[in-house]
C-alpha cells in the first residue's frame, strides 16, 4: 500500500501527473463533510493546472471558476424527490454516473477520479478509452472485511419480485456494482490502516490501495482554554454506528462529580431509547451546530467510540483544537494510543469506562496530550498536507495504468 508520510510532503523530486483530470461526486463542492472533501480536492486539483472539468450536485465556492464545475443542480432526479431517501439518493448517484460516462465519452481526460458507488459506469467508459482511474473510498470495503457470496440471499431475492418493484430496488447503488468499480479503478485511496484491511482481506492487492488521510484547517480549529470542570464532548450524528449508546450507558453508569456530556448533532430516531434512558442532569444536547470549533474550545476531552468509519473528520478537528481524544482504531488514525489520546477496543464498554476515569482522574495528561493533538495535525494532517498527497496518488495512478 502506497503512503506518504510527512518527509515526502516537502520532496522536489519529479512526478508525472495528468493534464486534464475529470472530477464526480454525487455531492456538493463547497461546505462540510464531503462537500468539504470535494472542494479541497478541486482546489489542489485547480491549483496544479490540471482540472478539466467536475461534476457534483451543486457549486457553493468562488475559488474555483464555475466553467470548471458542471452543477447538476436542476438535474431530472427531482422528479423523483417523492421517494424514500435510500431510492432517491440511489437514483441522484445513477444519474451522476450516467452523466459522467457521457462526458468521457465526448471529451478528452487523462485521468477520473470519482467516489465509490458513483462511478461504475463512468469507469466502464474509462477503461474503453484507456484513462486511468482514482476510486475514493469514504469508509471501508463493501464487505467490510467479511467473506461474502457473489450474491446474498437478500440480493437473488430482489431479482424476483415483480417489475414495479424490482425497478425500484434498482435504483439504489448495487453491492455488485460497488465491487466492479474496485476491480475497474486503477488506485483506490483509503483513509486509514484499518479502511486498508478491509481491501486487503477481500484479496485486493496492497499495490493497488494508497492511503489518503484527510485534512483540517488549523487556523479555524485552535485551541482554547481548559474549563473548570471535565467536559467530555462528542460531536457527530447521534447514531449506534458511532458508539452513541454505548457512551450514554457507560457515562451514565460512571456518575462522575463535577464532569459534563455535551452531545453535538443531530439526534437520529434509532438513539432516542439510550437517551431517554441514560441521559440525565449531568449530559447536554446541543443539537446540530454550525460552529463546532466552539464545542471543541470549551471542553477537556473528545470521545469517539466509533465503529466504522473511513478516518473520522471530527478526530482531525478535536486534534487541532488541543483535545486529547478516546476513540477506536476503527475511527482512523489520527489519535495515537498514549501520545495524543486513548484508544480503545470497538464496543468494549469496560476499556470505555477505564479510559474515561483514566483522564478523569488525572488531569495533569489533558494538557501534554493537547500539545501533542495539535503538534500532530500540524505537522501531519492539514489540508496542504492532503492536497499534495493526492497529486502523488495521481501520479501513482498514472504509473499503475502503464503497468496493466
Amino acid at each position: 500500500m502506497s503512503t506518504d508520510g510527512p518527509a515526502a510532503i516537502t520532496s522536489d523530486e519529479p512526478r508525472l501527473l495528468p493534464q486534464r483530470v475529470f472530477y464526480s461526486i454525487s455531492a456538493r463542492i463547497g461546505g462540510s463533510g464531503l462537500d468539504c472533501d470535494s472542494f479541497e480536492a478541486l482546489r489542489g486539483i485547480w491549483r496544479a493546472g490540471i482540472l478539466g472539468c467536475a461534476v457534483a450536485y451543486d457549486n457553493r465556492q468562488h475559488e474555483i471558476p464555475a466553467a470548471k464545475i458542471r452543477s447538476l443542480r436542476w438535474h431530472p432526479v427531482r422528479l423523483l424527490s417523492c421517494l424514500t431517501s435510500r431510492y432517491y439518493y440511489g437514483a441522484k448517484k445513477q444519474y451522476l454516473d450516467w452523466y459522467g460516462a457521457r462526458q468521457l465519452a465526448a471529451n478528452h481526460f487523462d485521468l477520473v477520479h470519482s467516489w465509490s458507488g458513483d462511478c461504475v459506469r463512468t469507469f466502464r467508459e474509462a477503461r474503453r478509452r484507456g484513462i486511468p482511474t482514482v476510486l475514493e473510498i469514504p469508509t471501508w470495503h463493501r464487505n467490510k472485511g467479511k467473506v461474502k457470496p457473489t450474491k446474498t440471499k437478500s440480493e437473488r431475492a430482489r431479482e424476483s419480485l415483480p417489475w414495479p418493484r424490482r425497478w425500484l430496488e434498482a435504483l439504489p447503488v448495487s453491492r455488485q456494482q460497488i465491487l466492479e468499480e474496485y476491480d475497474l479503478a486503477d488506485l483506490i485511496l483509503v483513509l486509514s490502516e484499518c479502511a486498508a484491511e478491509t481491501f486487503l482481506a477481500a484479496g485486493v492487492s496492497s499495490d493497488k490501495l494508497y492511503q489518503l488521510p484527510r485534512g483540517t484547517d488549523v487556523t479555524r480549529f485552535t485551541p482554547g482554554k481548559s474549563p473548570d470542570l471535565f467536559r467530555a464532548v462528542y460531536i457527530g450524528a447521534l447514531i449506534k454506528r458511532k458508539g452513541v449508546d454505548l457512551l450514554l450507558e457507560v457515562w451514565h453508569a460512571l456518575n462522575l462529580k463535577n464532569a459534563e456530556l455535551v452531545l453535538v448533532g443531530a439526534v437520529h430516531d434509532e438513539i432516542k431509547p439510550s437517551l431517554a434512558r441514560f441521559a440525565g442532569s449531568n449530559v447536554k444536547l446541543a443539537g446540530y451546530v454550525s460552529n463546532p470549533e466552539a464545542w471543541y474550545r470549551d471542553a477537556s476531552v473528545h470521545i469517539f467510540p466509533s465503529t466504522c468509519e473511513g478516518s473520522a473528520k471530527v478526530t482531525y478537528d478535536a486534534a487541532a483544537c488541543g483535545l486529547p481524544q478516546i476513540t477506536t482504531r476503527e475511527s482512523g488514525d489520527v489519535v495515537v494510543d498514549g501520545l495524543n489520546g486513548l484508544v480503545i477496543p470497538c464496543g468494549s464498554k469496560g476499556a470505555l469506562a477505564t479510559a474515561i476515569e483514566k483522564l478523569y482522574h488525572n488531569p495533569s495528561l489533558l494538557g501534554p496530550m493537547g500539545e501533542a493533538a495539535r503538534r500532530r495535525v500540524v505537522e501531519n494532517f492539514t489540508w496542504d498536507h492532503y492536497r499534495e498527497r493526492l497529486l502523488r496518488a495521481y501520479s501513482t495512478a498514472l504509473a499503475n495504468a502503464q503497468t496493466h
